[in-house]
């Protein structure tokens, strides 16, 4: 089960569920088994919410015996964007940053560079490199 499965939860949604999975609660019967003490300690998380997160999990477990509804694709496309790592956006920066640099240095290799035009390559490249 993944932070989607505690999107189904009544009331929870995608950064409810992110807190909740990084707080321990990680799936639905986590959640159901939790005492409200406990959920109230999830920032966001009063005693009311978490008694009624945690009525909300344990009905959708006994729904969830008798039937499993496939979630809702708007839920789920939530749930994985607020989910999504920050080191893969910080990588895909890195990564941009690099192919940026190699194709500086590919310029600058070029002879029939004007002086000028030179030094702003060699300019962008000083700045790409801090």
């Amino acid at each position: 089960m993944t932070i989607t499965s505690l999107t189904g939860i009544n009331g929870i949604g995608p950064q409810a569920a992110k807190l909740l999975y990084s707080n321990g609660f990680k799936t639905v019967q986590s959640v159901a088994k939790a005492s409200p003490e406990a959920l109230s300690k999830v920032q966001g998380f009063s005693m009311i919410r978490s008694e009624k997160t945690i009525q909300s999990a344990a009905a959708m477990l006994a729904d969830t015996k008798t039937s499993s509804p496939a979630p809702t694709p708007a839920k789920e496309k939530a749930a994985e964007a607020a989910t999504r790592p920050a080191k893969k956006a910080k990588q895909d920066t890195a990564d941009k940053t690099k192919r940026k640099i190699k194709k500086l240095k590919n310029q600058l290799k070029k002879k029939k560079l004007k002086k000028k035009d030179r030094k702003k390559l060699q300019k962008k490249l000083k700045k790409l490199k801090k």
